[in-house]
């Protein structure tokens, strides 16, 4: 059986709703704030996923039981989905290079990116270098 992909928009709004235990003209309001922005149909209606449904579900634990007003939330799922991608660079850059010396640089949009060995950075792509060797733990 295949797993559901998470971020497919399938769900609209009054089905949204009612999976996230809230009023339709929450989410409308949610989505004008930017806290959950659906993707939209070409008709303009909006499109609900999975993961837009967890969200709309964690914007009301946060606001309801522990008191965070919106603008905080907007920050907290901001600040979250940073560190989401910062760790899935680190996941990528820890098994992608040899595990003994690996060598990294931030491009100009200040994306990591891993120099291979023997290889060199365009001054336009790389502005700082990193030279990381892995501890071993006795």
């Amino acid at each position: 059986m295949e797993r559901p992909d998470v971020d497919e928009p399938v769900f609209p709004i009054s089905a949204a709703a009612e999976l996230a235990d809230m009023h339709a003209q929450t989410l409308r309001q949610y989505d004008r704030l930017g806290l959950v922005v659906p993707r939209r149909r070409a008709g303009g209606g909006r499109r609900y996923s999975l993961r837009d449904v967890a969200t709309l579900r964690q914007i009301q634990r946060m606001s309801q039981d522990e008191g965070i007003n919106l603008e905080g939330i907007k920050r907290i799922l901001a600040l979250q989905m940073k560190v989401d991608r910062l760790e899935a660079d680190v996941e990528r850059l820890r098994h992608r290079a040899d595990p003994g010396a690996r060598v990294f640089t931030s491009g100009p949009s200040g994306k990591v990116v891993i120099v291979e060995r023997g290889q060199r950075v365009s001054r336009d792509e790389g502005r700082s270098l990193i030279l990381w060797r892995e501890r071993r733990q006795p």
